[in-house]
């Protein structure tokens, strides 16, 4: 099949897409990339879409109208790929937009829950292909956290027979997938690490009016403030076994300058000591959970893969060859828009497709929800 793979994640920038031709044989898959693309949310959206996951300036219509704003973009983007290629199917992510993996009633949590924005139905309609999405839903109805859903296509596409690979995701969340030398999908350890670029992003806006620090330039021209790194480092979510995942809810600017007392240090300082904190989380997380088990090379994915402060610090701090997929002849973002395609290719399938390792569920789910066009 040809499928359109399409991922809108926690930067809230916009939507990235890759086509992909996905064939299953005896001996795994077979995938060639036919096209990649990146669609900007228009600053409107954009800026709507913040507002949406900040419950004390978001509202029911908001929300309401959020859906099929978020779904007619997404059918903008298939659209602009099935000119290039006809496509079989198309697989959404969905815009995330509140994530709620435990209770927590301090937070004033009371239900495991998410919510993802982009109304499939309107992909549907407007470029007459199958869609699949919401995948969380599935996974969280079995018991599982409904994320990391990603996992499940890094071992599809990505397990190298007899080495240990970790593939770290730096988008807005840091995510890992280790990925054990036999290939078991039982033995496969995923989780969210912490802070991706979330924190930094919010900061070049709040500071400088720029959407992200390109090339780590702001943070090589600031010094880390290490008592608040340390504070920061403090917070609970990092003390959790996996599996855990988190999101902006707890990850905001606000949180980072109120817990790290960072209030009135230069801005350069505190991009520098947010950028710490994505290296810091991220080794934290490997040396308590995913080193014990051995580590041969890490591959880096997502918009954090451009940022050489953040590749330096791995490097420094892992003491493993830290790659990232552009070495590899991919995209950064292919390894989340390909998991899109594979996962919506086997639910269409009515297949399994998520790792109870990763996720918690309680069994395997044929997770996301197919809408199939009319044939008159």
């Amino acid at each position: 099949m040809t499928v359109l793979g399409l991922m809108s994640g926690t930067s809230m920038d916009g939507m990235d897409t890759v086509t992909v031709r996905l064939e299953r044989t005896a001996r795994g898959w077979s995938w060639q990339v036919l096209g990649r693309a990146s669609h900007p949310y228009d600053p409107t959206l954009r800026e709507r879409l913040h507002r949406a996951i900040d419950p004390e300036r978001s509202d029911v219509v908001l929300l309401t109208e959020l859906h099929q704003e978020v779904g007619v973009a997404y059918a903008e983007a298939v659209a602009a790929a099935a000119a290039s290629h006809a496509l079989d199917l198309a697989g959404l992510s969905g815009q995330t937009v509140y994530h709620i993996p435990r209770i927590d009633p301090e937070r004033g949590w009371r239900v495991v829950s998410t919510l993802q924005l982009g109304e499939a139905s309107v992909v549907t309609e407007r470029c007459g292909v199958p869609t699949v999405s919401d995948f969380r839903q599935g996974d969280l109805a079995a018991g599982g956290q409904g994320a990391p859903m990603v996992p499940f296509s890094d071992l599809q596409l990505f397990h190298q027979p007899g080495r240990r690979i970790a593939i770290q995701n730096i988008g807005g969340i840091g995510n890992v997938t280790a990925l054990p030398a036999d290939g078991d999908p039982a033995a496969v350890l995923a989780f969210d690490t912490g802070p991706g670029n979330c924190l930094m992003d919010e900061a070049m806006t709040a500071f400088f009016g720029l959407p992200y620090d390109e090339g780590g330039r702001v943070a090589a021209s600031g010094s880390v403030l290490e008592d608040a790194l340390a504070r920061l480092l403090a917070d609970p979510y990092f003390e959790l076994a996996p599996p855990k995942t988190t999101g902006r809810e707890l990850l905001t600017l606000t949180w980072a300058v109120e817990r790290g007392g960072l209030s009135g240090a230069a801005p350069a300082d505190i991009v520098a000591t947010l950028n710490a904190l994505t290296v810091a989380s991220i080794v934290e997380a490997y040396r308590r959970h995913v080193a014990p088990r051995g580590l041969d090379a890490v591959l880096v994915a997502g918009g954090g893969a451009r940022n050489p402060v953040l590749l330096e610090g791995l490097r420094r701090e892992l003491g493993v060859p830290v790659t990232p997929f552009s070495e590899l002849g991919l995209d950064d973002k292919d390894r989340e828009t390909l998991a899109m395609a594979v996962l919506g290719y086997l639910a269409f399938h009515g297949e399994p497709n998520v790792l109870p390792a990763a996720t918690g569920a309680r069994h395997p789910v044929v997770a996301g929800k197919v809408c199939r066009p009319w044939r008159g």
